[in-house]
């Protein structure tokens, strides 16, 4: 079975950066896509960025576009969230997925979950 293990969660202060941290294992990576959640209290999950593992396409929310960047590291494999100029709004947990989705943010294309890293973001 696949196992995920999330990393880099902590606090920052707003205009900060952090770095989250995937690793994956059990599964062959090539074929699937990898991606970050987020779900703050009181939020249904919403997809932040998505990764096609075998050619490379990503895809962002609008919210996060030009702050959030994904990327792989196929040789582990690990993927990474690098999030900069945060905001309060991005507080949040962060989960980590693989799947094989037909729509980039679909929660129901996705068949295995991390257990999630909290983000605060303060003002």
């Amino acid at each position: 079975q696949v196992q995920l293990v999330e990393s880099g969660g902590g606090s920052v202060q707003a205009g900060g950066s952090l770095r989250l941290s995937c690793a994956a294992s059990g599964y062959t990576y090539s074929t699937y896509c990898m991606a970050w959640f987020r779900q703050a209290p009181g939020k249904e999950r919403e997809g932040v960025a998505l990764i096609n593992m075998r050619y490379g396409n990503t895809y962002y929310s609008d919210s996060v576009k030009g702050r959030f960047t994904i990327s792989q590291d196929n040789a582990k494999p690990t993927v990474y969230l690098q999030m900069n100029s945060l905001k309060p709004e991005d507080t949040a947990m962060y989960y980590c997925a693989i799947g094989r989705p037909s729509k980039w943010d679909s929660i129901k294309g996705f068949d295995y979950w991390g257990q999630g890293t909290q983000v605060t973001v303060s003002s």
